[in-house]
Order: C-alpha cells, then sequence, then structure tokens
C-alpha cells in the first residue's frame, strides 16, 4: 500500500486491520437470518428513528452494503487516507451514538459498558482511528512546504554570499586599486593645495610673501624687517 505514495507507512496497519474487519462484517451481514436483521434494526432504529419507515431485511442489506464499500475504500490505496478517514469516522460516530442511547449496553450513569455492551464500546477504537487518519497532514501539502523552506533557504544563502562579494569588493576599493572615500578627500586637498601654489607663484609671490620683484630690486640678503612690505 505504501509504493504508491498516497499512504504513509503508520496509516497501513491501522487501514488494514480496520478495512479487513469492517469488509468481512457487511459481507457476513449481507446474508444474515431474520434474526439478525431485526435485532440489529432494533437497536438502530431506538436512535435513529427515521430507521422505522424501512423493514430489517432491507437495513441489514444497506448495512452490509455500507461497512463493504468502507471496508473496500480503506483496503484500496487508491482512496485518499484523509477521505477513507473521513468515512470511517461517520460510520463509527454512528456506532457510538447507538452504543449511547441503547438502554441495557451503559452501566447507570456512566460511559462504561455492561456485559451486553461490550462488543459496541469497542467499536469507540475505530472512531479513534478514523479521527487519527482524517487529521494526518496532506501529503502533497507537507512536501510544498518543504520545498518553500528549501527555497528560502537557498535565496539566503546565495544573499549571504552576494553581501559577502559586496563587502569584499568595497574594502578592496578602501585598501587597494580604487581609493576609498578617505582617499578622494585626500587627493582633492592636494589638488587645491596645488592649484593654490601655482596661483601665487604666477603672481610672483614667494611663499614667505616677498615678490621676485622685490628681491630682485633689494637683493637676497635684504632684512625682512627693514623693508615695509613686512610693516
Amino acid at each position: 500500500m505504501s509504493g504508491c505514495g498516497k499512504v504513509k507507512a503508520w496509516q497501513v496497519p491501522l487501514r488494514l486491520v480496520t478495512g479487513a474487519f469492517i469488509l468481512h462484517s457487511g459481507m457476513e451481514k449481507w446474508d444474515g437470518p431474520d434474526e439478525q436483521a431485526q435485532g440489529v434494526h432494533g437497536m438502530a432504529r431506538q436512535t435513529f428513528p427515521f430507521l422505522e419507515n424501512i423493514d430489517a431485511p432491507r437495513f441489514l442489506k444497506l448495512l452490509a452494503a455500507g461497512e463493504i464499500a468502507l471496508g473496500a475504500a480503506l483496503l484500496t490505496p487508491m482512496v485518499p487516507t484523509r477521505l477513507a478517514g473521513a468515512a470511517l469516522t461517520g460510520f463509527a460516530g454512528s456506532l457510538m451514538a447507538v452504543y449511547a442511547q441503547t438502554p441495557g449496553l451503559r452501566k447507570e450513569g456512566s460511559v462504561w459498558p455492561t456485559p451486553d455492551g461490550i462488543g459496541v464500546s469497542k467499536d469507540s477504537w475505530l472512531l479513534a482511528i478514523g479521527l487519527a487518519l482524517t487529521l494526518s497532514p496532506h501529503q502533497k501539502h507537507h512536501k510544498h512546504v518543504k520545498h518553500i523552506k528549501h527555497a528560502q533557504h537557498v535565496k539566503h544563502v546565495r544573499h549571504a554570499k552576494g553581501h559577502g562579494g559586496c563587502h569584499k569588493h568595497h574594502c578592496h576599493h578602501e585598501q587597494g586599486g580604487h581609493p576609498g572615500h578617505h582617499g578622494h578627500l585626500k587627493q582633492a586637498k592636494l589638488v587645491a593645495r596645488e592649484a593654490k601654489e601655482a596661483r601665487r607663484l604666477a603672481k610672483g609671490v614667494s611663499p614667505d610673501g616677498h615678490s621676485h620683484h622685490h628681491a630682485h630690486r633689494h637683493g637676497p640678503g635684504h632684512a625682512r624687517k627693514g623693508c615695509p612690505a613686512h610693516h
């Protein structure tokens, strides 16, 4: 059953055991005697009054057909587990309703069965199995979620790698081949200083404030303090 990809390993024994049991029960009821039909129909109509309009032999046939169909569905791998579980839950729920409404099956003021109700009370296990199958996570949805998480993880890793490359590239510009922000500022200051020096030389002014004409006129030994330009 697990080879088709629709039934998980833990669901196989649940579907196999319940399916075989219900299928066998339905096949035995199919040709059941009138006494069996009267007894089953009498218990069922106390819980579901509308069944009074159906005679006992026909009701037994309908019940047998329903059990055969349910058992076959549980045993068929192509039937989705949640669908088979929902059908089993509905069937077992109706059996538990009969157990709760039929006098003599339960102890007075208790949920526990009398000796006559033990056989019916065990159908609570079918209800639990049906709920477990119905509430099991959808396999395709689970795979889709895993695929989305994997894609997000790959995207995050790629983004982290790209960010690391940008950081390295930025550091390379700061430290190596391309000047960084501080390098550009230094270069701009150097150019401005050279331009200022060039303008000063073009005007004939030396860095100490004397013009070339003044030095040529008074001589290189001329004292600065004697020059009116210094006063």
